[in-house]
This record gives structure tokens, C-alpha cells and sequence, in this order.
């Protein structure tokens, strides 16, 4: 049975010295979130993720959910206790605003629960992750009789949401929806088609369930320029606040899927059910992407979070399994093989402390990212000024591909990696490993493939506002750098950072050259450009992080064996990943040519 232990020490390390959330206390919701609060926060997710969601990860998975005759859904034994103990400690309100129930604290602190949440069990971290996001989108474009209506429930956990996009005949494309919404004489719409892939769309867990769904109104527009969104609960609610009837929406099937099968993932069938429009007829994509630009960041929590749990018990396993004599002794260690021993720990191996390391920079790295990007969408809505605000906001915009596709595609590779530490036994079910392997696979493709975030970074966020984004990012590298390299202690990282950031400027130039000229150069180009960037953001990452540790280790007395673990790491990122920006800078220069030569008919 696979274990989870979260990594409380190491995100503390990275909210003081790389979010800096001290520095913040003046900005609404900061002020409570002094580091005594946060350090509870941290601790007590921690048991309850170890201790609750953890041990029902693995029977959960065997188990799956179950739909009955009625189209109603269970999901597998344990979950709903679980989230009942979830709703009672008010885990979901932490973020949500006071005005409907929440406590409001900074997004920054949610997502660090989330990281935990999600690596103890992702399935089941999928039911209030929707429904956060839910929430969102009614915060941002709802009516305020509508945010009265459902935010307070939703926040406290009694309900849950879900978005409604994805059709049969259309995925990306969602001009080609054909869910029809005919306006009613009350002010109501009549909603009728169905969707499919929609996660959480139906189960046990709460007493009502808010579905966001897009439709085309009677006469819209054929196109995305046609497009509405409208709140769908599964039960109607009466002006009081109580339920009413059973709306005209049903769960037709579960999907049968990879993996994460202990999340509903349901086929929804709409039959005439009564909706209510949210935001401007017309406008249901924009509204819709309040909610998905959430939901991506999430995802990129969850890249991180199946790397981590995998990373942590290959590591476990390599210290216990014993297979093959070292080359050689590996100095001041703990696992020192012995001479007269048949077979030492594989933890000796070389080859298995690469697949390791390559978890570990990644995880440490992703993490302070991730963390990092949630501040700026806290910055984005709470920082003193307007040019603040829409600083972080370009930030985070030019980031969160990056963090959605990078994080996703490095963190399968680290699920696979720490499978593959365990030899025939990861591939055994009862071991733990190739379910994270199988959920970290979905989050590479739901939320926009990562080659969609590839061509929304390279078609759409570099040129954004006349590239100010990036302008502004490449600013704030060039400074550090310039810093750190004043101490000899940071010089390897800090010019194979340098390094990096060159060829992230080379192949922006190429793209500016190439890609108008033939578009598909820009195609070819998207994914290896997103991983170049995704290198130089951990890169950024983990000089701040080298920078904090040096500092630590000056002042004297604390964990010191932490921090110069964590320089080890540090330069093991620095020789390991950033030299991978020059071969993904060559390949993206490449071109489209080869790439498209052959004609269809020969794959």
C-alpha cells in the first residue's frame, strides 16, 4: 500500500522565501494569514490528507464509482464520509470570500492545500476543485440574487459545481456545440442536448450539484460568437433556499476511464431543463474561461502533486530494496554498502538516484512555480496599485500555460520514472505506482491538451499587449541574475540560467521571424518553446530558493542538513535540466518543414 507524507517543511520554505507572504500583510486577507496560521493550516490539511483521503486513494481507484438505474451515482465506500469531515472543518472555505461564508485567506495558501489534497487523492480532490471553480465563475459574472442564491451553499460545501463544455461531435472547437437553450416566458431557458467528459457531474457527496453549461440560445450565432452560459442545478431552489424539484438533468453513463476512477466522470444528458443565463447572452465562452484559466492552474497543481506521492514512495522503496552490489561506496550516506552483503539498497545505484534527482528538482522546483504564480493572482486582484495589479495579471497570463503543460507533461515523467525505480513490482497494482501513473496521465490532456497551452503561449500570450508580458518577465530575470552573479556561491546556477534565458530570447526572435511568414512553423515550434520556458520559470524558481538556503546556512543555527540539500538539488537542476534549453531551442528552429512533408494519406 502505497504511503503519503506532505511536504509541510518544504512549502513553509517556499511561502517565506519565495512568495514572501510576510510582505503582504498590509493587502486584504494577508493580514490573517500570519505565519502561526498558516503553519496550522499546513499542519492540520497535512493529517487530514495523510491520515483520511490517503489510505482511500488505492480502494477507491479498485472500487470506482457506481451509476444505478435512476442515473443517480455512488461513489466508492469511505468518500462520502470523507467529505463530510472535509466540509466540517471548512476545508472549501478557505479562499472564498467572507461575503458568502468563506474566510479569506489568499489564493496562495489554498493552493498549497490543494498540492496536498490532490497528491493524497486526486479523484477525490476533483469534487470541491470543480466546485471552487464553479464559484469563481458566478463571483466574477453572476447576478448578485444569483451569487446569493448558490455562492454561500457552495462555499460551505453543501453544494458542489461542475462546467458543462465538452460535446460528442466537439472538444477545443466549441463553436460546434449544438446544446440548445429556447427562452421561457418567466425569464428561464429550456436547456436541451449532451455533454460529455464532465467530472464530478454526478454523485453522493453533496446535497445539490450547480452545473455551468454552455448552449446556444435560439438564433445565436453558429459560432463561438453564439455561445451563453447558464446554471443548471441538478435540484431547483426555491426563493427560501430549499430545494425543489428535480431538474430535467440526468447522468445518461459513466465514462470508463485511464485512470482518477474514483471521480464521476458522466455523460449528462439535458432534457428540457429549466437554466438561468449568467453573465451576457453571447458572452458564455468569456465567462466559461474565468472558471477554465482556474481550473488549469489546478491542473498544474496536479502535475506536481502525482510526481510528488510517486516520487516519494520510489524513494522509500530504493532505500528498502535490496538488488545488485554498488560500483562503488557513496561517502557519508547512510545506505554505505556493505562488503560482505550479497546485494545492497538500489538506492546506491547511480542510475536510480538520477530518476530520483530528476523527481526531487522537478517537485522543489514546480512547486515554488506554482505557489509563486498563486500570489500573483492574488497580487492581480489585492496589490495596492493598478499597475501592480496588472503586472501580476500579465504574469500569471504569460504563465499559466507554462505551468499548466509544462508541470503536467514533467510530472507524468516523474510518476513514470518513480514506477520504473520499482522495477516489475510498479507495475503491480497493490504496489500504488502505476495508479499515479494512470492519474497523473489525465492532466496532460483535460482543461485544453498541453498542445493547446503550447499554441495559446505561442499564438496568443507572447504577442499579447505587444509582448509586455514577456518583456516584463525577461525584465525581472536579467535583474536576478545580475544579482546572484555577485556571489561565486550561485555562479554555476546562475549562468546556466543565463544561459537558458539566451535561448529563450534566440528562439522568441525565431518565432517573431518565422511564424507569420508560415504558420506552421509556429505549430511545429509551440510545445518545444513551452518546455523552454517552463525550464527557465524552475530555473528562476530554484535561484531564488539557492539564493534563500545560502542566506539561511550564513545566519547560523537552524536545519542545516535542509538547506544544503536543498544547494544540491539547486545545482543538480543546474546541470541536469538547464542544458536542455539549448537542444529545445534547436528543434523549434527546426521548423515545420519536416514536420509536415509527409502527405495524410502515409500515416
Amino acid at each position: 500500500m502505497p504511503t503519503y507524507r506532505a511536504p509541510v517543511k518544504d512549502t513553509q520554505f517556499v511561502l517565506q522565501a519565495v512568495v514572501g507572504l510576510d510582505r503582504y500583510a498590509n493587502l486584504p486577507g494577508f493580514a490573517d494569514a500570519t505565519s502561526d496560521t498558516v503553519t496550522a493550516i499546513l499542519e492540520e490539511g497535512a493529517k487530514f490528507c495523510e491520515n483520511v483521503l490517503a489510505p482511500l486513494n488505492l480502494p477507491g481507484d479498485q472500487e470506482g464509482c457506481a451509476r444505478h438505474a435512476d442515473g443517480s451515482v455512488t461513489t466508492p465506500a469511505g468518500f462520502k464520509a470523507a467529505y463530510d469531515q472535509f466540509v466540517a472543518a471548512g476545508w472549501g472555505t478557505l479562499t472564498a470570500s467572507p461575503d458568502y461564508g468563506g474566510q479569506g485567506l489568499p489564493h496562495v495558501v489554498g493552493t498549497a492545500i490543494a498540492e496536498y489534497l490532490s497528491s493524497a487523492n486526486m479523484a477525490f480532490s476533483m469534487y470541491p476543485g470543480l466546485n471552487e471553480g464553479a464559484q469563481a465563475a458566478i463571483s466574477a459574472v453572476g447576478s448578485d440574487a444569483q451569487k446569493r442564491t448558490y455562492l454561500p451553499k457552495m462555499v460551505e460545501g453543501r453544494w458542489t459545481g461542475t462546467m458543462n463544455l465538452t460535446e460528442p461531435q466537439c472538444g477545443t472547437d466549441l463553436g460546434l456545440i449544438r446544446t440548445r437553450a429556447e427562452p421561457q416566458a418567466d425569464g428561464t431557458h429550456r436547456i436541451t442536448g449532451t455533454k460529455i467528459f464532465i467530472s464530478a457531474g454526478e454523485h453522493d457527496l453533496s446535497d445539490n450539484i450547480i452545473h455551468l453549461v454552455l448552449a446556444k440560445t435560439t438564433g445565436a450565432p453558429d459560432s463561438v460568437k453564439g455561445i451563453s452560459l447558464f446554471i443548471v442545478p441538478k435540484f431547483l431552489v426555491h426563493d427560501d433556499g430549499s430545494l425543489g424539484a428535480r431538474n430535467g438533468v440526468v447522468c445518461g453513463s459513466i465514462e470508463h476511464k485511464m485512470g482518477i476512477h474514483a471521480n464521476a466522470t458522466c455523460v449528462m444528458n439535458y432534457d428540457g431543463a429549466t437554466g438561468y443565463l449568467i453573465g451576457e447572452e453571447h458572452k458564455g465562452l468569456r465567462a466559461m474561461f474565468i472558471m477554465m484559466n482556474a481550473a488549469r492552474l489546478g491542473v498544474g497543481v496536479q502535475g506536481l502533486a502525482q510526481g510528488e506521492v510517486a516520487y516519494q514512495n520510489a524513494a522509500i522503496y530504493a532505500r528498502d530494496r535490496v538488488q545488485g552490489k554498488a560500483l562503488g561506496i557513496v561517502a557519508n550516506d547512510n545506505a554505505i554498502p556493505q562488503a560482505a552483503s550479497k546485494a545492497d539498497p538500489i538506492i546506491v545505484h547511480a542510475d536510480v538516484r538520477r530518476m530520483l534527482m530528476d523527481g526531487r528538482a522537478f517537485n522543489e522546483g514546480a512547486r515554488a512555480l506554482i505557489l509563486w504564480g498563486a500570489l500573483q493572482v492574488d497580487l492581480a486582484h489585492k496589490a495596492a496599485t493598478p499597475d501592480e495589479r496588472q503586472a501580476a495579471d500579465d504574469l500569471i497570463g504569460l504563465l499559466t500555460p507554462v505551468i499548466k503543460g509544462y508541470c503536467t507533461d514533467k510530472g507524468y515523467e516523474v510518476a513514470t520514472a518513480a514506477q520504473q525505480v520499482y522495477g516489475g513490482h510498479g507495475y503491480i497494482t497493490e504496489w500504488g505506482m502505476e495508479q499515479f501513473v494512470r492519474d497523473a496521465r489525465i492532466a496532460q490532456i483535460y482543461e485544453g491538451t498541453n498542445g493547446i497551452q503550447a499554441m495559446d503561449l505561442v499564438g496568443r500570450k507572447l504577442g499579447l499587449n505587444g509582448g509586455r508580458a514577456l518583456r516584463a518577465y525577461l525584465a525581472l530575470l536579467a535583474e536576478m541574475i545580475a544579482d546572484a552573479k555577485g556571489d561565486a556561491r550561485l555562479a554555476t546556477l546562475a549562468g546556466g540560467l543565463e544561459k537558458a534565458v539566451g535561448e529563450l530570447q534566440a528562439a522568441t526572435m525565431w518565432l517573431m521571424t518565422n511564424a507569420m511568414a508560415k504558420p506552421d512553423n509556429a505549430g511545429s515550434a509551440a510545445t518545444a518553446y513551452l518546455h523552454l520556458m517552463g525550464i527557465v520559470a524552475l530555473g528562476h524558481m530554484w535561484l531564488v530558493m539557492a539564493q534563500a538556503s545560502h542566506a539561511a546556512l550564513d545566519t547560523g543555527p537552524g536545519d542545516r542538513d535542509f538547506y544544503e540539500h536543498k544547494l544540491i538539488t539547486a545545482r543538480y537542476f543546474a546541470e541536469r535540466f538547464l542544458p536542455d534549453a539549448g537542444a529545445l531551442r534547436r528543434k523549434l528552429e527546426a521548423g515545420a518543414e519536416a514536420v509536415m512533408a509527409l502527405p495524410a494519406a502515409a500515416f
